[in-house]
């Protein structure tokens, strides 16, 4: 991609600011230039240009972040942060279910979500309200048109009701400030109750509605250089989210039926403006083993699924280079990526072919087992086809577009692969001593096509920049100090619209509406390429049986969004880590689960995630004939070379027939490879495996010991520790209206 710069400097009175914007051949996008500015004064607000930028400097300090994994600033974007760690999605405990480690604000190891830091307005939650507080206030009092103040008025609303969303779904309620305070003083602000907070975002989320219906509600939002500002349906899409977990166990311990009616009746109405915004779900002409699945990551252009989303750039060694660096992430190390491990429960647990759960799976149960017999051997084998757009396995194509020159300096012992055009995953592994092939202890050890040591059994593919989807990459493969892959301008997608569908479809379940709800994933499952020929995969009683159509929705959740760091809060919102079954230590009777007949999970018919869960990974190594190896990318040292052993074609998702290719790829694997399990999560120092561990005071997190002291009238969550008060147990209940 060209970059071309512009740059354009603004004096005002008592206000100095420098933009400098940098403007691709792709996009002509504000937001791809994400400058800060703070210290303003009153005068301005009264020039747009000047107010507008005020707005920018919003975006720049609260857009998500496709580079950071969840924190007090930003929501987990699918890497392998503590969030995602603490699913099915990653091996490894994270944070919040690691057994042999509990949570606590005495110790200060609770993860802060709440605040950040104080002394800084970009390093706190509050002022980053703040600052947002002030645009409200100096727009609301300037000279500008009403139709100038709407719009920008609009966008400041938005952003701080994202603020305040991401405290609630944490914490529940926490002080709503709406005037500008010092971010670096104490302040005092008691907790609001959570229904005052999720109707004051909701009422935010409305004026923003209201206040961008003009310039966006006119089939396909802001465009030319304001494109990806949020509109009308990005403001309706987030009070979906937001009505949608009042109403889910974590909140509504009795099951509620009016949050899950007035929910319904409200994103239903809304969805016709969202839709008069110019979103809908991403498809093309020519989808083919789900590549409108994969392409729909990477658009700059106008992309109707993106609803709300960060734009990145491609500049190097510039100041304003905002780069994403998933595709660096993803690649394998050979073609110099860092490469992300999937683990085998997520992959083992994915749908087959027919949209079904595997019948091995044993989770789900409300669903029908497949008719496709689950291949544990060769996974791969008549899976749904977001399966092969999500991970990648030895023998796979993975296209990319890059330099041979390139990468033999980066690494130089790699093979090429026609400018990465031709490039086929062939990581399989073996060892180097006899005993360690079946130690589950050990991964391997060994790589194929110098991989070696950096080898990863099977790699997350989810949300690459795949050449032969999408001719046209994103990223600029030149040698620079991160690798090549790193500086890419692949936009990170926060909330899609088919988020949108499946936040209505689980609001019009609980409700009671089933069939409008199976109308919904039925639209989705139509993207991902199953038909109306055998119902896109859905069993027959999901409009009759209100459990199973939930269990559905759910299930098409995780996997929809994999790896988009949508997951832990899902599980987190269905309490499926016990069902709800874990007591709080001074909770009120109030939090004692009586909805959903006292037990979410056998609801559902999901499997806790509690006490009985490992994760573990897979590799696929040598077959014990072929013997061991050696330690470097010689021939003689990969056994399957020195076998003299042919590798037989990689599957390519461009051909319509696949089964053939997985058929042929099964047969060289049943030769050559077998699959080994090996250690994911941890185990004791004696040797003893460990399992999830989600405790029941972890639904609604408490406060951290630094927050606390600077905010000293915020009370305390039921289940934690009162720094204010000794340690004495919290008071704050979360749940009460």
């Amino acid at each position: 991609m060209n970059i071309i710069m512009k740059t354009k400097i603004i004096t005002m009175v008592g206000f100095g600011l420098v933009s400098a914007l940098a403007l691709t051949s792709c996009s002509d996008s504000f937001l791809e230039d994400k400058k800060s500015y703070d210290k303003v004064t009153g005068d301005l607000y009264n020039t747009y240009e000047g107010a507008e930028l005020r707005i920018d400097d919003i975006y720049a300090r609260n857009l998500p972040s496709a580079n950071s994994g969840a924190s007090w600033r930003y929501p987990s974007s699918g890497t392998a942060d503590d969030q995602s760690k603490s699913t099915e999605e990653y091996s490894g405990f994270g944070a919040f279910v690691n057994p042999e480690i509990e949570l606590t604000t005495e110790q200060n190891n609770a993860p802060e979500y709440f605040l950040g830091s104080f002394g800084s307005v970009d390093a706190n939650s509050y002022g980053l309200i703040r600052l947002i507080n002030d645009a409200i206030e100096g727009i609301s009092g300037s000279t500008l048109t009403d139709e100038q103040k709407d719009k920008l008025l609009g966008q400041a609303y938005f952003f701080r009701a994202w603020r305040y969303y991401n405290l609630v779904k944490y914490y529940g309620g926490v002080p709503i400030i709406t005037e500008v305070l010092d971010p670096a003083s104490s302040f005092s602000s008691t907790r609001s109750t959570t229904k005052e907070c999720i109707e004051f975002i909701c009422s935010d989320l409305d004026k923003a509605a209201k206040m961008l219906a003009a310039s966006t509600m006119n089939g396909s939002g802001f465009t030319g250089n304001d494109y990806g500002r949020v509109t009308t349906g990005t403001a309706l899409a987030l009070k979906g989210r937001v009505l949608l977990l009042w109403a889910s166990p974590i909140f509504n311990r009795s099951n509620d039926r009016t949050r899950w009616t007035n929910a319904y009746a409200q994103m239903k109405e809304e969805l016709d403006s969202i839709n008069q915004c110019g979103y809908h779900l991403f498809s093309t002409s020519s989808n083919v083993n789900g590549s409108d699945f994969a392409l729909q990551f990477n658009q700059v252009g106008r992309n109707p699924e993106a609803v709300f989303f960060t734009l990145y750039n491609t500049l190097i060694g510039d100041d304003l280079e905002q780069n994403s660096n998933w595709e660096r992430n993803v690649r394998p190390s050979n073609i110099t990526g860092s490469g992300i491990q999937p683990s085998a429960m997520l992959i083992d647990m994915f749908p087959m072919a027919d949209g079904k759960r595997p019948a091995t799976t044993d989770t789900y149960t409300k669903l029908d087992a497949s008719s496709y017999a689950y291949d544990r051997e060769h996974p791969f084998m008549n899976r749904d086809p977001r399966f092969y757009r999500t991970f990648a396995f030895p023998g796979f194509r993975w296209a990319y577009s890059g330099d041979d020159a390139v990468l033999l300096d980066e690494e130089p012992n790699s093979p090429v692969y026609n400018n990465g055009q031709d490039f086929e995953l062939w990581n399989y592994g073996w060892y180097t001593e006899t005993e360690k092939r079946d130690n589950e202890e050990n991964g391997y050890e060994y790589g194929a096509d110098n991989l070696l040591s950096n080898g990863k059994g099977v790699y997350v593919r989810k949300r690459s920049d795949d050449y032969d989807v999408n001719s046209s990459p994103l990223y600029t493969f030149v040698k620079n100090d991160d690798g090549p892959f790193a500086r890419s301008a692949q936009p990170y997608i926060e909330l899609r619209y088919a988020e949108v569908l499946l936040n209505l479809a689980e609001v019009a379940c609980g409700a009671g509406d089933m069939a409008y709800a199976v109308d919904l994933l039925k639209q989705i499952r139509a993207r991902a390429g199953y038909t109306a020929a055998n119902n896109y995969g859905l069993q027959d009683n999901l409009t009759s049986d209100q459990a199973a159509c939930m269990s559905a929705i759910i299930y098409e959740r995780q996997i929809e969004f994999a790896y988009e760091g949508k997951r832990f809060d899902d599980m987190r919102r269905w309490m499926l880590y016990d069902g709800g079954q874990g007591k709080v230590e001074g909770a009120p009777s109030t939090w004692t689960l009586t909805g959903w007949d006292g037990n979410t999970c056998t609801w559902l018919g999901f499997k806790p995630f509690n006490n009985q869960q490992r994760r573990d990974n897979m590799e696929f190594r040598v077959a014990d004939s072929f013997g061991t190896g050696g330690t470097t990318v010689a021939d003689d040292d990969d056994p399957l070379k020195k076998a003299g052993v042919v590798r037989c074609a990689a599957v390519d998702l461009r051909s319509a027939d696949l089964t053939t290719q997985l058929e042929t790829l099964k047969a060289w694997y049943e030769d050559n490879l077998v699959r080994k399990d090996f250690k994911g999560d941890a185990w004791s120092s004696n040797k003893v495996k460990l399992y999830v561990n989600f405790r029941p005071q972890y639904y609604l997190l408490g406060i951290p010991r630094g927050p606390q002291s600077n905010m000293k009238s915020a009370e305390q969550t039921i289940g934690w520790g009162d720094y204010n008060n000794g340690y004495a147990p919290g008071t704050f209940d979360p749940l009460a209206e």
